[in-house]
């Protein structure tokens, strides 16, 4: 099947940005900035030549006719909304989770042997398997505690390209140590495969933010990192409430470098640490 000629990779009319951007605000909360028209077309175009349409306003159109979230529908969304993610992103906040955050928590938890890690909008995985090994590194530390790491995303395709822990040479080759590689990865022909007993410390399970959530366990840790910014304002207080009510009250909310909860929610105050800031539960008194 032949590429989509590249004078119509850009055939869109305004009306259906309009409406593609209409269509992932109302499935999955964000908002798709206008300027990102041409990242619009790209991933659209992909997905025409993989389901074999001639044109991108075919897509469209074949979507305002679909019944109601069809698989199309579906399809779409999630070709739109962002998935970018890397190998212990933003490596200062790294070292804060090895050296003080995970450390404390499990010296606050001796009592109860629990901890309980949720990386919130997880992609394809490489976040959740990030904490995962470095709570396989904990070692002995957390020999007979019920530690359960819960992995969550609004899409079934990425959850499922997530449960594989399968990863190119150049997916391998954005932000994972070569110590994290030696120890963790088993070399396949053409991939990277995780080692089973970390690729095991992750539960997946599919979670839309902008939609009502399942019941979800109290949490240590959250990690919501440059999601927030793509929700409009009352869709980001929401989260925060429901948040402030999952989050044991000396856990930690971990937010983007760029994110806040400043103006947003007045149930969490910022927690300034030696690298990077993250935030905790209001003490109400």
């Amino acid at each position: 099947m032949s590429a989509l000629p590249e004078r119509r990779q850009n055939a869109l009319s305004a009306a259906d940005h309009e409406f593609l951007r209409s269509l992932l605000h109302q499935r999955t909360g964000i908002l798709l900035d206008p300027s990102r028209e041409h990242f619009a077309e790209m991933r659209l175009g992909g997905l025409a030549n993989d389901l074999g349409f001639d044109a991108l306003p075919d897509v469209v159109e074949a979507v305002r006719t679909e019944e109601h979230w069809g698989v199309l529908h579906r399809l779409v969304v999630e070709v739109l909304a962002i998935a970018e993610t890397s190998w212990f992103r933003d490596a200062h906040l790294w070292v804060e989770l090895r050296q003080t955050i995970l450390p404390e928590l499990i010296e606050r938890r001796r009592g109860t042997r629990t901890l309980h890690l949720w990386s919130a909008a997880c992609a394809t995985g490489q976040e959740p398997y990030s904490l995962a090994m470095l709570l396989h590194e904990l070692g002995d530390r957390l020999a007979g505690w019920n530690v359960r790491l819960l992995a969550t995303d609004f899409s079934q395709g990425i959850l499922k390209r997530a449960r594989t822990a399968s990863y190119s040479q150049i997916e391998m080759n954005r932000g994972l140590p070569a110590a994290q590689l030696v120890r963790h990865f088993l070399k396949a022909p053409d991939t990277w495969e995780l080692r089973p007993e970390v690729r095991a410390r992750v539960e997946f399970l599919e979670l839309n933010l902008a939609q009502p959530w399942p019941e979800l366990m109290q949490m240590d840790v959250v990690l919501l990192r440059n999601v927030l910014l793509y929700f409009a304002p009352e869709l980001r207080r929401r989260v925060l409430r429901q948040l402030a009510r999952l989050l044991r009250p000396d856990g930690v909310l971990v937010l983007g470098a760029g994110e806040t909860t400043l103006t947003m929610d007045d149930s969490f105050e910022a927690v300034p640490l030696a690298r990077t800031v993250v935030y905790r539960r209001r003490d109400p008194a």
